[in-house]
């Protein structure tokens, strides 16, 4: 089949390359110059760094190279996925942005802005569920910019050099808020940070000592928080062995509190570090916390902007703060507009997926991406080994009802879990490898029990699956031989 992929990020390039390795012709498309989606030049934000760990970031078949530092940067990324890209000649229309999809007698038809339309027979959504920006309403904004001040998304500030001298104000206080803030106080005049709520950080290494992947990036970190499905050890962790567990993730909490020096900084979260998983789970930015002592960096906690007047911002708790850039680090919208399907979401926006992957409304239609995780390259591959089994007729799918019933119970189970801060049903997190699981357990291609007991205790390592999808196209080329043309599935040289 032709598929169509729309989004060059990391889950679409996953798909296209599985589903060329299954014998499909793809073409990708994307409205950014580069590869990369989140990680493209156009999105790229100073201080931008990956939060997984280098080892735990990768694809199967393609680890990211040794010598990057352990959370490489934004562009050390984009470098790594475009070599990706290269590697497994992947074809990318880019700077071609689709205006419109819509079914057409059984296929899809692509339109894009350029008003050029492609017909393909299948279509695969990719466009990342960080790709649009979600900006608070700030009353007088429209003054503050013709006096000249500037209002920004995260994704639009690009050179730190923009806050020379001026007062900035970063609003939020997720990741990417903390990761921009650092290299704009570096250069601003004055840099405070608006926090409407204060989020638990982990710390890189714990104590300075233990890498967090080795408590956090394993099965057993996974398990410490309760799943909807309790098996084996986690029915013994969430039962007899409960006061264990709390205390297992608290300890971490102490230790934040201790090494990032949160009582004296006035900012330790409410809550217990349990509770993280209801807001975001944020890695802490190297040099934020530093700067709240030094004074460089201002925080302003449980407040928000009310008003904004020509140099100033007014602050909900009365406070007035010089104001000449504003950069909104707020959270992301989970939209497709391009997507002419009714009944992709409920009433609430979250997306009816089944399996994060297959729409309940819609034919030849798929979505990839929509599992945001700690591992998003290994999630979104094994998503793009199901869509490959599926185009194929080989997965063993339950009645529609059904279906419909176990998307309504996972969205049900997240918005108890996380108060509701799952991404309109397109986040995961803490919950990554009960995910693949699923995936994989649809199609009986899991990798063997030992090899997933060793994550228990050692990071989750993604080269373990290398030979899940091969194993899908001689699985697909023994049934239909006719099915698959004859394309070498080696590995290309220079991949692992």
């Amino acid at each position: 089949m032709r598929v169509g992929i729309i989004g060059a990020g990391v889950a679409g390039l996953a798909t296209a390359k599985t589903l060329m390795q299954a014998g499909h012709e793809v073409v990708v498309y994307d409205s950014a110059p580069d590869v990369g989606g989140v990680w493209s030049r156009t999105r790229r934000y100073p201080g931008l760094t990956t939060q997984s760990a280098r080892s735990t970031y990768g694809f199967s078949d393609y680890p990211m190279p040794k010598d990057l530092p352990e959370w490489p940067s934004g562009a050390q990324v984009q470098s790594w996925l475009a070599a990706y890209a290269e590697e497994f000649r992947i074809p990318t229309r880019l700077n071609a942005r689709v205006s419109r999809a819509a079914p057409v007698d059984g296929r899809w038809a692509v339109t894009l802005d350029s008003g050029e339309v492609e017909v393909v027979d299948r279509l695969v959504v990719a466009n990342g569920v960080f790709c649009e920006p979600t900006m608070p309403d700030l009353p007088g904004q429209e003054a503050f910019i013709e006096a000249g001040g500037e209002v920004m998304a995260g994704t639009e500030m690009h050179d730190a050099s923009l806050a020379r001298g001026r007062n900035v104000l970063v609003v939020g206080y997720g990741k990417s808020a903390c990761d921009v803030t650092v290299p704009l106080s570096q250069e601003a005049a004055s840099t405070h940070v608006i926090a409407r709520q204060l989020l638990w950080k982990i710390p890189r290494k714990i104590a300075n000592v233990m890498n967090f992947k080795m408590l956090l990036l394993t099965r057993m970190g996974e398990a410490l928080f309760r799943y909807h499905r309790l098996r084996g050890v986690e029915k013994f962790l969430h039962g007899p062995a409960d006061p264990v567990r709390r205390s297992m993730l608290n300890s971490i909490g102490t230790v934040s509190r201790r090494q990032f020096k949160l009582d004296k900084l006035g900012l330790v979260p409410r809550g217990t570090m349990e509770g993280i998983v209801k807001g975001a789970i944020g890695l802490a930015t190297e040099g934020f916390f530093e700067g709240v002592e030094q004074g460089s960096i201002v925080v302003h906690r449980d407040t928000t902007i009310t008003r904004l007047r020509p140099g100033f911002a007014e602050l909900s708790d009365g406070t007035t703060l010089p104001a000449d850039l504003i950069v909104c680090s707020t959270g992301f919208k989970q939209s497709v507009p391009f997507l002419d399907v009714p009944g992709l979401q409920d009433d609430r926006g979250n997306f009816l997926l089944y399996r994060q992957i297959l729409p309940l409304c819609a034919d030849g239609l798929y979505f990839n991406g929509y599992n945001s995780s700690f591992f998003s390259p290994l999630n979104a591959e094994m998503a793009a080994v199901w869509i490959a089994a599926h185009l194929a007729g080989a997965v063993p799918l339950p009645a529609p009802d059904e279906m419909r019933t176990q998307v309504e119970k996972q969205i049900a189970f997240m918005d108890e879990a996380t108060d509701r801060h799952h991404g309109h049903g397109t986040k995961i997190i803490p919950f990554s490898m009960k995910n693949v699981d699923e995936v994989l357990g649809d199609l009986d291609l899991n990798i063997s029990k030992r090899v997933r007991a060793s994550h228990w205790l050692n990071p989750i390592d993604p080269s373990a699956y290398r030979e899940v999808t091969p194993a899908l196209v001689a699985r697909l080329r023994a049934q239909s031989p006719a099915g698959i043309p004859p394309r070498p599935t080696s590995l290309p040289s220079g991949s692992r």
